[in-house]
């Protein structure tokens, strides 16, 4: 599988982009702020629907544009097809696959898969527990797209189950400071009005539990998968053995978050009686702080080298290499289960590796199927990779081959010559915005 052609309207710095990508290496060099890392980033946009850049997709819209427009061609087994996004902030966005409308956009997850490595991703190793948790839950979707659905599902429930534990807070909490106000025609009797909320919230425990703890059942078998891969990652990119390590660190009861962490992956029912025996417990507590403490969004990933927490202990190279050993245990576990590569993204990274970290990774990644790479100076990506591949320059937001002179274009701007293979004026975006299919 790989993109055999980008195309781009008003996405982030760029009115209009076409990119021609070939299989094997492709490296952009360009200096800082001249749109290299934009590309790759459409690519990542077009697979996980997100960025590993900014939360929303306000940023993604060039300046002044209503709309931007990501469109990848995508070869599989010799066949094409085109997936288009039409990102609108404040609106819902929307999707065509082939030359079809789909009715949500997360419908075209699975026909372009991506594993990207970013210098964001030291955060995985030195941040808060919510970049691991993104970690687990965009490989999971990567992995098997049906499970953007139950994340979603999850999202939707917890955040009305936070809005009861505000919105019921007067009446739930016992022993409250406050004097209450005195009663007046037409309110429903304290007691009543607690028993009502407390059967309410009992509802959405239910429901928080069903399918959290199909979430949760996901991230373990995924994590029990990924195990094995990640020591070996690392130890590959480290040149050294040092027992990675990543373990699950559940906000459940006691007994059952010791299970998961020795690795035990329990049936789905079970998770689910011991998330509902979890809230009970911390009923009180949820009442007086109004969120919810149990479930996978409290859950941590503790990534570990041989007795010692990473977070902390581990060294700047140490951390880089935990980080890299994930993504590429990412990259091996996708590349197993589904039988053909992802994409491979390499956004400014060797320019934060010291020399034998470069060319060990170089050599991990030299018989993948595609890989992107942007570097600022294109000596810091090693030889064996520019020379196998295909090198683009970027410049104010113009790409062309390496080497070849950028003349300005009537418009003002930038221009370049058309390379071999690149898609001429006319298959790309109508001035309307749209994408012909």
């Amino acid at each position: 599988m790989h993109v055999r052609h980008l195309t781009l309207k008003d996405f982030r710095s760029y009115p209009s982009a076409e990119l021609a990508l070939t299989p094997g290496v492709t490296t952009l060099v360009g200096l800082n702020g001249q749109g290299k890392t934009n590309l790759v980033e459409a690519v990542g946009y077009l697979a996980t629907l997100g960025s590993h850049r900014v939360a929303t997709d306000l940023p993604l819209v060039r300046f002044g544009a209503a709309q931007a427009i990501v469109r990848g061609a995508i070869m599989r087994d010799d066949r094409e097809t085109m997936v288009e996004l039409e990102i609108t902030p404040g609106r819902a966005n929307r999707a065509r696959l082939g030359r079809s409308p789909v009715s949500r956009p997360r419908d075209v997850l699975g026909t372009v898969r991506t594993v990207l490595f970013a210098p964001e991703d030291l955060a995985l190793v030195k941040g808060d527990p919510s970049e691991r948790r993104r970690f687990l839950d965009d490989l999971l979707v990567q992995r098997q797209p049906r499970w953007s659905g139950v994340r979603s599902d999850y999202d939707k429930i917890l955040k009305q189950r936070n809005a009861l534990l505000k919105s019921a807070a007067p009446v739930l909490r016992k022993g409250s400071r406050r004097v209450p106000r005195p009663p007046r025609d037409g309110d429903v009797p304290l007691d009543e009005a607690r028993e009502s909320a407390l059967h309410t919230l009992d509802v959405w425990n239910d429901h928080l539990a069903t399918v959290g703890a199909q979430l949760l059942y996901a991230r373990l078998r995924l994590l029990r998968d990924l195990a094995p891969d990640l020591s070996e990652c690392y130890d590959a990119v480290s040149a050294a053995s040092s027992n990675a390590r990543a373990t699950y660190k559940s906000s459940l009861h006691e007994d059952l978050a010791k299970r998961l962490a020795a690795g035990e992956v329990p049936e789905i029912d079970e998770l689910r009686v011991g998330m509902l025996e979890t809230l009970e417990q911390l009923r009180s507590n949820e009442i007086e702080r109004g969120i919810s403490l149990v479930g996978p969004h409290r859950d941590d990933l503790v990534l570990s080298l041989g007795e010692l927490p990473a977070k902390g202990y581990a060294s700047h190279g140490e951390s880089w290499s935990f980080a890299l050993g994930l993504k590429l245990a990412a990259y091996r576990l996708l590349r197993r289960d589904l039988g053909d590569d992802p994409v491979l993204v390499l956004d400014d990274v060797f320019a934060e590796l010291d020399s034998g970290r470069r060319e060990r990774l170089a050599t991990l990644v030299a018989d993948c199927e595609q890989v992107l790479i942007t570097a600022a100076v294109g000596a810091d990506v090693p030889d064996v990779l520019r020379e196998s591949g295909t090198t683009y320059a970027v410049e104010l937001g113009q790409v062309h081959p390496a080497g070849s002179p950028v003349v300005a274009s009537e418009s003002g701007g930038a221009d370049s010559e058309v390379p071999d293979g690149a898609v001429p004026d006319g298959d790309g975006p109508d001035s309307d915005g749209h994408v012909d299919g």
